[in-house]
């Protein structure tokens, strides 16, 4: 089962049926998600063929990873499949 971890707590677990992997990435459904972790980010990126990305920075126990996950609100066609799912990076393990 797919798990997303950092600073001893688990941010996302889904088993691996509801899980999409892009571009060597795992993304999480929003439902797999403990937004108590989360706050959104001012951060937004640009993808030619996901679209406009946004960020949410990852507290736990009082520290703050900037921007540690993201995820696609409103996607290109192409680029469905990962609607609303969020990913990791910045030292969050995944596994």
């Amino acid at each position: 089962m797919p798990k997303a971890t950092w600073n001893g707590a688990v941010l996302a677990e889904a088993d691996s049926t509801r899980v999409q992997i892009v571009e060597g990435n795992v993304y999480f459904p929003p439902e797999a998600v403990n937004k108590a972790y989360f706050r959104d980010s001012q951060t937004h990126t640009f993808c030619p063929w996901k679209g406009t990305c946004s960020y949410y920075d990852v507290v736990v126990q009082g520290q703050v990873n900037k921007d540690a996950a993201w995820h696609y609100p409103d996607t290109k066609d192409a680029a469905k499949h990962v609607q609303g799912y969020v990913a990791f990076w910045k030292g969050v393990v995944v596994g």
